[in-house]
């Protein structure tokens, strides 16, 4: 993208993080019913999941019983009924024993149905990243992206596996200590309805207060993700500059924002447990007072209180457990909706549903009357028109940020004018199959791109099933070939993330290779020798004018040695085309051309 264009994606950029946080909260219900469309998958796994929670606590609440029966016996009229006292004891043992192994089994469940749910959305939330259109990846940084598939999904995934065992364990808990309190004395249980409801409302109130808290930490953790992903890109750049301070500045503000987001969200979720406790607390106070005047009047004994006491604990204690569980859910909600947002973000417009795909593209280009911009109020080109007959060379030359790569943007349709129409064998552009025209063009941009595999396999990259003599003849065009077999492995040899192994002009050498191998009518390059030294860029001329002969071409050049044997040569500024020719034709009007031409060439 142009300089101008760059400066519109940062602003958008800059809008879209703003918006990160105007946007309302979704209500926490819809995004459950969102999780639930993952889950519904499984739900006879989730049924068992049920089952093994319901049937592990309930052999664990046959503990406590065991224990006040223990206790009467110990303290019974004939004296210690030891073997009594064993045979529950062992019976307590056996329960615990089983239900921990419930407990086990339900965990692993619960790892694999949330393997297999976590798996289901992050495909979707990257299915929908490549259908997204490219004005999306202008406005958002590449870390704040990376972070919802990651962080987020990692997120729900971490209460998935732990905190929905957990509610699930503790609703099965509640209600059996419930029912087993009453069993031994309904007017001790006259105690919760104090403090249970008002449990329920300090969790609640407090709920809602602490989501959006944990939505902005996502955000920022994001936006800090996002800077330090730029910073990584340019760290030669930085240090070339001397700039490192600056920058270690400026990641200290987004360091300090994510702390400062995460200490908000953390030390307001962190409150609800010590106050839902001190209620909990209350309850076994008030349990004790009046369990001690049950006892008096003979309505209780004291293994019935003991028992009674144990099941407070565990009818509580979830309750308390619980309260710390709502600020990890919502975290997990908060992060659920950053990545709903995400597949739910508008994918590129579908094709004209009467599209037809051309069965031989001859490479005829034409714009009439183009007008664009990346903002509304903004325009970026201004009433652009051209021809580009098949099998001719067309060259865009200006200066930077005057609109060449905007206007190459527009022939991919990697974004759509705003008016007028390019054509292509005389069928506006829009009539067409994305692919289908997409698939028409090779493209060698400045940026080279190359993914982590091997040599052959990047060469490759736009036929996959090309022979290893055509791989290796257009490995010897680009001038690559030498090198490759200079290397241990050849073509096998495994170039490392974003192939740092190589240097800058071999890397561009391989995307020409690649384009090389492509045989498609139509060629784009974008600065495509910018990266190789003069004397290397003299030895592919050749092959560069082998790969152009029959292909309508454009190509965009700063270099104006390198485009003089051009067909057309369109000079742009400010966004408009100000004059076109060929190279002797421009140099004898004495306009701008001239004085791009004479700038680089008046040593000379």
């Amino acid at each position: 993208m142009s300089v101008k264009g760059e400066q519109k994606a940062i602003s958008f950029r800059h809008v879209a993080n703003r918006g990160a946080f105007e946007r309302p909260v979704q209500p926490a219900g819809q995004v459950l019913r969102r999780l639930w469309t993952y889950m519904r998958p499984h739900l006879w796994g989730l049924l068992l999941a049920a089952a093994l929670s319901i049937l592990g606590n309930v052999i664990g609440l046959v503990g406590p019983r065991l224990s006040g029966r223990a206790i009467d016996a110990i303290l019974g009229e004939g004296g210690v009924d030891f073997p009594n006292v064993f045979r529950y004891a062992l019976w307590m043992v056996g329960c615990y024993a089983l239900s921990g192994a419930m407990t086990y089994a339900l965990s692993r469940l619960m790892i694999r149905i949330s393997r297999s749910i976590v798996f289901d959305m992050r495909r979707d939330a990257f299915n929908r990243l490549v259908s997204l259109p490219v004005s999306y990846f202008d406005r958002h940084q590449p870390g704040d992206v990376i972070s919802r598939i990651s962080y987020d999904i990692d997120t729900i995934n971490t209460s998935l596996t732990h905190d929905l065992v957990q509610m699930a364990a503790s609703l099965v808990t509640v209600v059996g200590s419930l029912l087993m309190m009453l069993s031994i004395t309904p007017l001790l249980v006259l105690v919760f309805a104090v403090t249970i409801p008002l449990s329920m409302a300090v969790t609640r109130y407090r709920a809602k207060r602490v989501r959006p808290l944990f939505r902005e930490r996502s955000a920022k953790l994001g936006a800090m993700n996002g800077f330090i992903e730029e910073i990584t890109a340019g760290l030669k750049t930085i240090r070339a500059y001397g700039r490192e301070e600056a920058f270690t500045r400026r990641f200290d503000g987004k360091n300090d924002e994510a702390v400062d987001a995460f200490y908000r969200a953390d030390r307001f979720a962190c409150i609800n447990g010590p106050i839902v406790n001190c209620i909990n607390n209350l309850s076994l106070a008030l349990i004790s007072f009046f369990g001690i005047l049950l006892y008096m009047g003979g309505r209780v004994t004291l293994g019935n209180i003991s028992s009674f006491v144990l099941y407070s604990r565990k009818f509580s204690g979830p309750i308390n457990e619980f309260a710390n569980i709502i600020s990890d859910l919502q975290s997990a909600l908060a992060a659920a909706e950053r990545v709903f947002r995400l597949i739910d973000e508008e994918p590129e417009p579908a094709d004209d549903p009467e599209a037809r795909a051309m069965d031989d593209v001859r490479g005829h280009v034409e714009a009439q009357a183009l007008r664009f911009s990346y903002e509304p109020g903004r325009e970026i080109l201004h009433g652009v028109d051209f021809v580009a007959p098949p099998g001719k060379v067309v060259a865009i030359v200006g200066e930077t940020g005057c609109g060449k790569t905007t206007l190459i943007n527009l022939l991919m349709r990697f974004y759509d004018a705003d008016s007028g129409r390019i054509t292509l064998d005389e069928h506006p552009i829009r009539s067409l199959p994305r692919a289908d025209l997409r698939r028409a063009y090779t493209m060698v941009l400045q940026d080279t791109w190359l993914f982590y595999g091997t040599i052959r396999e990047n060469i490759a990259y736009g036929k996959p099933d090309a022979t290893e003599e055509k791989i290796v003849a257009a490995a010897k065009a680009a001038m690559i070939h030498g090198y490759i077999e200079s290397l241990p492995q050849g073509y096998d040899t495994l170039l490392s993330d974003n192939a740092v192994n190589l240097s800058k002009g071999q890397k561009q050498l391989l995307t020409i290779a690649r384009a090389i191998l492509i045989d498609s009518p139509m060629l784009i390059l974008d600065e495509a020798t910018s990266n190789v030294d003069t004397q290397t860029e003299r030895q592919i001329q050749s092959a560069m004018l082998r790969l152009m002969e029959g292909r309508t071409c454009f190509v965009i050049a700063h270099r104006l040695s390198t485009i003089q044997g051009a067909d057309q040569i369109l000079v742009m500024d400010k966004g408009a085309i100000v004059e076109r020719g060929t190279h002797r034709e421009l140099l004898s009007r004495r306009g701008t051309y001239y004085e791009l031409y004479a700038a680089q060439f008046q040593g000379a």
